[in-house]
């Protein structure tokens, strides 16, 4: 396993923050943490990151317990924060060749580092960017710009936290593009922290739901939406009256209500439970 966190646990004084927290995590796979503010997700990173001891666990990052991890170990860790630093005066270009530097000295012939500076740009669509100083980019260019620089290093464990923040449509598509490719191309481990379900369901392999501090689901999207056995809503109307059905099993009954009353049926909308609601749900069940 490339991620292996087993009863982890975390406490600040007399507040335990993170209880008997454990999954683990393959090669290639990407994981999305779900969970609302205050679930632990920040500190589970920040653990593996090797930036927080932890209480009590086992945890390591591509064999190593990340609390006495080396340089050749941190070079194969790539972390992009919420927030980035500002480096106003580096032109892009310059700034990326300069930080992949500290790279090559662990490069080897089964994983090159640092990734070529052109690539790396084409990759995060900065290209036309590459000459302009860094205090002249947008928000969101910055935070392309971000990503760049956790990859750069070309990471076997990527750790995402919140990415795309400050994305317009075009570049969120074209990021979860390459975060696609890089686990499938080069097989590179992800962890995401996203409060973006769409996103989480798009990208990840599994997710898992933390809140109040515990991991209370994992699974895929289908899979998570099984456990709680989400029920669909179908709506219709017979001669101009409106009615609502919720149902585990949509299909059968549509089947049942054509059979009953025929071409009568009107206005027939079927609402599936989705990811969203099943999130809901398991995070009410713990508040």
């Amino acid at each position: 396993m490339v991620l292996t966190v087993d009863g982890l646990r975390m406490r600040y004084g007399d507040r335990e923050v993170l209880h008997d927290v454990t999954f683990d995590a393959r090669p290639g796979e990407v994981l999305a943490l779900l969970g609302p503010n205050g679930a632990g997700k920040s500190t589970t990173i920040e653990i593996l990151e090797g930036f927080r001891l932890r209480s009590a666990g086992r945890v390591e990052v591509l064999g190593v317990d990340p609390a006495a991890g080396d340089e050749r170990w941190r070079s194969r860790i790539g972390i992009v924060l919420q927030s980035w630093r500002d480096h106003g005066n580096w032109r892009v270009g310059e700034l990326l060749h300069h930080l992949g530097a500290y790279y090559a000295p662990y490069s080897t012939s089964t994983a090159p580092r640092p990734w070529p500076t052109g690539e790396l740009l084409d990759a995060v669509g900065l290209s036309a960017y590459a000459g302009q100083k860094v205090k002249t980019l947008s928000g969101g260019q910055r935070r392309r710009l971000d990503v760049a620089i956790g990859i750069v290093g070309r990471p076997d464990v990527l750790f995402l936290d919140e990415p795309t923040t400050g994305f317009d449509p075009e570049a969120r598509s074209e990021f979860h593009e390459l975060v696609r490719g890089l686990a499938a191309d080069q097989g590179t481990t992800i962890l995401l922290t996203t409060h973006d379900l769409d996103e989480a369901s798009k990208l990840a392999h599994r997710i898992l739901v933390l809140a109040a501090g515990r991991i209370i689901a994992s699974g895929t999207t289908a899979q998570l939406t099984e456990l709680i056995a989400g029920e669909d809503e179908v709506r219709w109307s017979v001669d101009g009256q409106p009615f609502r059905k919720s149902t585990s099993d949509s299909t059968t009954f549509v089947r049942e209500l054509f059979a009953t009353y025929g071409d009568a049926v009107r206005e027939l909308e079927v609402r599936r439970a989705s990811l969203e609601d099943t999130y809901l749900t398991l995070v009410r069940e713990q508040a």
